[in-house]
């Protein structure tokens, strides 16, 4: 008789927490996936083997940083006369998200372009995902996730400077470069 009791308890809660794990809302990831193929988007991919570094000018601290990401994927929305309303309805949903106190605020800034939103999912030190939201209301919205592990924002900051020659593949990022025309 113990038995079947301990036997439902325990059913009971694997469905319990079965049931409440899946209600945890649309997640960045899962917006990435649902939205790659839609028409109105443009979703790329890239392994940080895709970009052409030479990297034996790094100083170590840069080597760590390059190591340390992954690849970047990136999501496109462009604006058109037939689609305005839904770009509104895009960034909501994306601003929604990124509302989730688990992306912590590390930048936010403006010009007359447009805006950028900089959080990250992780500790000061330790960066797991890097989340880069730009928004120009005439041209769309561009969300980029850098992933890896471990990712230090001071160590990635110093990569930037290293990356301002690195030489990308022209016609693998003719689409992602033709957005922002």
């Amino acid at each position: 008789m113990k038995s079947s009791s301990i036997k439902t308890i325990i059913t009971v809660l694997i469905l319990v927490v079965t049931l409440t794990s899946c209600n945890q809302g649309e997640t960045l990831q899962s917006y990435f996936v649902a939205n790659q193929e839609t028409p109105d988007f443009m979703s790329v991919d890239l392994p940080t083997s895709f970009v052409k570094v030479d990297k034996t000018n790094f100083t170590e601290v840069q080597k760590e940083a390059y190591k340390s990401i992954d690849k970047l994927n990136t999501l496109l929305f462009t604006v058109k006369d037939n689609n305005k309303d839904i770009y509104k309805e895009e960034l909501a949903k994306v601003k929604t998200i990124l509302a989730d106190e688990k992306y912590e605020e590390l930048f936010r800034g403006s010009t007359a372009d447009g805006k950028i939103v900089i959080k990250y999912i992780g500790t000061e030190t330790s960066i797991d995902e890097l989340i880069i939201l730009g928004t120009a209301s005439e041209r769309g919205f561009g969300i980029i996730r850098v992933l890896g592990d471990d990712m230090e924002p001071g160590k990635i900051i110093t990569l930037g400077d290293a990356l301002k020659n690195a030489n990308f593949e022209e016609t693998q990022l003719q689409e992602f470069s033709n957005f922002f025309k």
